[in-house]
């Protein structure tokens, strides 16, 4: 009986498929999923016809960007195991006190997402909500007092160093709806501010002076990112609005 040979040839080129079908495999598994973001904006005051927009905006930045998005009107969805799967929760224009928004236990899921490290971002009527509930002002930063007509203004950018602030202009003239504000946490890093010289703000009780509208700040073991900007549709197709708010959007999902 003949001994079958051999082939050297064969093993070493099969050996070498199989590391690296290995290596292929070792890699997928080690690759880690996209950060999840969720969009909420319920609301129970005013309604800004900009939320459809700005949750399709958010969709496509997400895409382009490498993060999935969720978004969603039903607090329902803040449980504290819900919570765990995103990476930041972006607040779009919500409006109305807490009690309207969320249950008690919706509120603890919140607050507990943010002190395990959770992201969040305010986008313009987030800071009219939830007046009742401090936790949450100091979250977002502010609370809103007023804004006159919607016009042109100039945007200071303060800090031209910031993810959210680097590819802007010295001076952004800009229109959309400017708030002020009647109560503002005082922690906050402070990127943007508006030139009050630069628009009729009609009602002498909304002179600030010093006049902030966009920041971030690290609170209660989260990150927190807030822009006055974003009333009106036309804001969620200025490429350099879109870029700021994703540059607030990657700050709040830092290491996740």
């Amino acid at each position: 009986m003949t001994t079958p040979s051999i082939n050297l040839k064969s093993i070493f080129r099969l050996s070498g498929v199989i590391a690296v079908i290995m290596l292929l495999t070792g890699a997928s598994l080690m690759a880690k999923p996209k950060p999840k973001v969720l969009v909420f904006s319920k609301t129970r005051g005013f309604h800004h016809s900009s939320i459809a927009v700005g949750n399709t905006a958010i969709i496509k930045l997400g895409a382009e960007n490498n993060f999935d998005v969720d978004t969603t009107t039903d607090a329902s969805k803040f449980t504290i195991d819900n919570l765990k799967q995103y990476a930041a929760i972006v607040f779009l224009s919500t409006t109305g006190m807490s009690n309207q928004l969320f249950t008690e236990d919706q509120k603890t899921a919140l607050m507990k997402y943010i002190e395990q490290g959770g992201g969040y971002v305010g986008i313009h009527a987030a800071t009219d909500c939830c007046y009742d509930w401090q936790w949450y002002g100091n979250l977002s930063g502010a609370y809103f007092k007023g804004h006159p007509a919607q016009q042109e203004a100039i945007i200071d950018v303060v800090d031209p160093s910031n993810i959210a602030t680097s590819f802007l202009p010295k001076e952004w003239k800009r229109k959309d709806e400017w708030y002020s504000f009647k109560w503002m946490a005082t922690d906050l890093h402070v990127l943007l501010k508006i030139d009050e010289s630069s628009y009729d703000q009609q009602n002498p009780d909304l002179k600030m002076g010093d006049h902030p509208m966009a920041w971030y700040h690290e609170y209660d073991g989260g990150r927190a990112f807030y822009t006055e900007l974003g009333h009106t549709d036309e804001s969620y197709a200025d490429p350099l609005y879109l870029k700021h708010i994703l540059g607030g959007i990657k700050y709040a999902i830092g290491k996740k």
